[in-house]
């Protein structure tokens, strides 16, 4: 069965060129910046174009993430942050309007590209860093959605 997410928004998306903590718990984070585009292209079984995570592995369940700027926004409310970036939690779809936990084992179609939900993006210590202390353990259960990318096309941010 296929969730055709009608109601979902893409507000924003991102790539980087490289990793800032994947494979990295003890050293310092990485330099790489996380870039907002307009539009991205899915490449079916291989990822996103531009982005750290294309062809990384055969299969890869985190070929595309997704994060919900409601969580995004509750969480900087709750820890008093103001201005910040959803771009700092380096999953590359920000969307609005559907609960990314329920898709984890569906298949599922977002402006046309059909996609698999994989697993919850499970935080880890760095979002602490990069947002404030103490996001790391808010987004427990919250942070976003790997999935696999099943079919050819392109996302764009605003629709």
């Amino acid at each position: 069965m296929i969730c055709h997410a009608a109601t979902v928004k893409v507000r924003r998306l991102y790539i980087s060129p490289g990793h800032n903590f994947f494979g990295r718990r003890e050293p310092p984070p990485g330099e790489h910046p996380t870039i907002e585009v307009g539009e991205i292209q899915c490449a079916a079984g291989r990822g996103l174009q531009g982005d750290r995570f294309f062809d990384f592995k055969e299969n890869y369940k985190g070929q595309i993430t997704f994060f919900a700027i409601e969580v995004f926004d509750e969480l900087c409310q709750q820890l008093g942050v103001n201005g910040l970036s959803p771009g700092v939690t380096r999953r590359n779809v920000i969307t609005a309007g559907i609960d990314l936990n329920s898709l984890v084992g569906m298949e599922f179609e977002i402006q046309g590209v059909r996609f698999a939900g994989t697993a919850e993006c499970s935080p880890c210590h760095w979002m602490d860093l990069v947002i404030a202390p103490g996001a790391e353990r808010l987004l427990h259960a919250r942070g976003g959605l790997r999935a696999r990318i099943l079919t050819d096309g392109i996302l764009r941010a605003g629709k």
